[in-house]
């Protein structure tokens, strides 16, 4: 289990639970991660059959536009408790995109430990449009039957990243990361990295499924309508 110091944190007092001993641990009611769990597979489930059809689509446009590379992009993640997964998604950028990252961290867009560059070079033409509509994030419903994810949680960070992290950013490691969350339905890409810890942490707080469906809900929303995503 992740714990931390007890020392510049905002979880609140009322979901932390052996502190007599100085570090911080995540409690969360068990009523609430059943049926958080259930709503996962039951909605990753139904998308994955229902979305087969998109999923075929935009394989067979990322693969004619370029031909060198494959259809997903795996790379790994750093998940509940600082475990590693691999996260899945369709990929949106030129074959080679990683070794080209190198030479543009100078022209990072966002704050923190993240990069986000509007005009990003190695992004596709597809990739813009799955990107912009958040399609590219669909084969995330996999990572989140096999339970490495959820729908509704802080997104997973890269290891190099988490590597930066202070201990109240890694606050945000505590519960299991999910395909959406506060920070996309609040502004996703224009919001900064400290601002997005700070919603991330909103969002443990409040440990309610009510408010994952909200969320949930509002993604669908964003998808549809939202200019933020690059």
């Amino acid at each position: 289990m992740l714990v931390l110091p007890l020392s510049n944190t905002r979880i609140k007092k009322e979901y932390l639970q052996d502190t007599s001993c100085g570090m911080l641990h995540i409690k969360q009611a068990k009523n609430y991660l059943f049926v958080k769990r259930l709503m996962d597979i039951i909605f990753s489930f139904i998308g994955i059959i229902v979305l087969a059809p998109v999923f075929l689509i935009v394989a067979m446009i990322i693969k004619l536009e370029d031909r060198r590379g494959p259809v997903f992009f795996s790379q790994v993640r750093v998940g509940k408790n600082e475990k590693m997964f691999t996260m899945y998604k369709f990929r949106s950028m030129v074959s080679n995109a990683e070794d080209l990252l190198e030479n543009l961290l100078d022209k990072n867009e966002t704050t923190g430990a993240m990069f986000k560059m509007k005009n990003d070079p190695r992004i596709t033409k597809i990739g813009k449009f799955i990107r912009k509509t958040s399609i590219d994030e669909l084969p995330q419903l996999i990572n989140v039957l096999k339970g490495e994810m959820s729908l509704v949680g802080p997104r997973p960070p890269l290891p190099r990243e988490v590597k930066e992290y202070t201990d109240f950013h890694k606050q945000r490691l505590l519960v299991k990361p999910g395909c959406t969350g506060l920070w996309q339905i609040k502004g996703r890409s224009t919001i900064g990295f400290e601002k997005m810890v700070d919603l991330d942490i909103q969002y443990i707080n409040k440990n309610n499924i009510f408010f994952d469906l909200y969320i949930i809900l509002s993604t669908f929303k964003i998808m549809i309508f939202s200019k933020d995503a690059f």
